[in-house]
């Protein structure tokens, strides 16, 4: 079930596992372009089905967001009922377990409080002579969007809507469509729209409500960024309008790397593992010295896969596609090579399940979040450590940082010098506009002069 690469198969794991896809070569499936036939009457590549919905959204606005709902999602609503009332996001407390609504609470005060921390300010300087420094303002409106599904993903309202909340954004706007025979987005979605105090929520999904975010409508007014994960169509909109409005990333399928040694819970490791494959499109990769280690955790794969198998037959599934596709062991020389391995992976989550974890923190630079020994398992991330769970995917985290407070804020240089500085520095701007050509400028300076 877990396929192992011994020491001896690194260069096929590096070639397979380990191997990095842009977002152009995700495979396009029969099912979408049958669905994509049926809908548009020709084989369209999806980047063209994002280009007309995003046009017609545009021109059409409200109208042609009731339109691609009903085609797409089969949503059956007007357009008085894409904003959600007041009395349904509080109804949907009523809706959902209140030990949910109660995890809900306390997971939003644990990552308040750690994005709180954040040291985002404006700073001042008068040593360069006058005034230097840079003012942070929050954004004004942003947009969250959050997927449908057989996965209503709540913590993704708290996890972008409460660090929104601590940069001082004004106005949060939260689009996710509406389920099945319903007008109405899932209430556990509504309740942690609540619990993270969104200003407003709207019953639209899938392309059209990025569209209606960045480009605006009669209902919804425009946003300056836009958060949230999607599938294939989504992000492939994200990158289409970007530019008319800012974006977070764009998300692909999450990941897991864990480094153990044979000091490692191989039972823990095996859900963990597990826990990863359960997204459509995950990837769980162990890397790990101990040939032992890899083999009991592939047994507990198989085991704790049949209990999972008896709850869930679907999430079974999608665990076996991800761990046939995406997933395995690879047993490595040393423990310094498997976490030089998972470095160059620069994984979205990066576990190290090892005797003394924080002797290894100082060696990773590429990872989304590291989760330092067995007892900062991913799963805790994901719902209710503090720290945001939107993190960089598929090696971005090279460059890219997880969601922050800063991702909520512009930052504007602020120059206010005084003359004599200006008049000791305009020479310089002289010599420099002249090597460039750009003599205007020179003269611009030379005048101060």
């Amino acid at each position: 079930m877990l396929k192992i690469f011994n020491v001896d198969q690194i260069e096929e794991a590096q070639a397979t596992l380990l191997k990095r896809h842009v977002l152009d070569e995700f495979p396009i499936t029969e099912t979408m372009r049958q669905r994509t036939r049926a809908t548009f009457g020709e084989d369209l590549h999806p980047e063209e089905v994002v280009r007309r919905i995003l046009r017609d959204v545009r021109q059409r606005g409200d109208d042609a967001l009731l339109h691609w709902s009903k085609l797409l999602d089969g949503a059956e609503i007007s357009a008085e009922q894409l904003q959600v009332s007041e009395e349904d996001i509080a109804a949907s407390f009523d809706k959902i377990d209140s030990e949910v609504g109660a995890a809900l609470e306390r997971a939003a005060e644990r990552i308040e409080g750690f994005h709180l921390h954040h040291p985002a300010k404006s700073w001042w300087n008068t040593e360069m002579g006058g005034v230097l420094g840079q003012v942070i303002r929050p954004l004004e409106r942003v947009g969250i969007y959050v997927p449908g599904g057989s996965a209503p993903l709540a913590s993704t309202v708290l996890m972008t809507a409460l660090v929104a909340r601590a940069a001082g954004v004004d106005d949060i706007v939260l689009c996710s469509p509406p389920m099945r025979g319903s007008h109405l987005p899932h209430p556990v979605v509504l309740a942690a729209a609540a619990v993270a105090d969104v200003d407003s929520v709207f019953a639209i999904g899938g392309v059209q409500a990025i569209g209606a975010m960045a480009y605006g409508t009669d209902s919804i007014e425009r946003v300056d960024k836009i958060f949230g994960p999607g599938n294939t169509f989504v992000v492939l909109a994200k990158r289409q309008v970007f530019g008319t409005v800012g974006i977070d990333a764009l998300p692909g399928p999450t990941e897991t790397v864990i480094v153990a040694d044979d000091s490692a819970n191989p039972v823990w490791i095996a859900a963990d593992l597990l826990a990863q494959a359960e997204h459509t499109g995950g990837s769980a990769i162990l890397l790990t010295p101990s040939k032992s280690l890899a083999n009991k955790v592939k047994k507990q794969v198989t085991e704790q896969l049949k209990a999972i198998e008896q709850i869930s037959p679907i999430n079974a599934a999608d665990i076996r596609d991800s761990l046939a596709n995406r997933s395995g062991a690879i047993i490595t020389e040393d423990l310094l090579e498997a976490v030089a391995f998972a470095d160059n992976y620069a994984p979205e989550h990066l576990c190290l399940s090892v005797r003394e974890p924080w002797a290894w923190v100082g060696k990773i630079r590429h990872a989304g979040g590291i989760f330092v020994g067995e007892q900062s398992f991913e799963v805790l991330g994901d719902y209710c450590a503090g720290p945001s769970h939107v993190m960089p995917t598929g090696g971005t985290a090279r460059f890219t940082p997880p969601c922050n407070v800063l991702d909520f804020m512009r930052v504007m240089n602020v120059i206010a010098l005084d003359s004599d500085t200006a008049r000791q520095l305009s020479p310089i701007a002289v010599k420099l506009a002249e090597a460039e050509g750009l003599n205007a400028h020179a003269q611009a300076a030379r005048m101060r002069l």
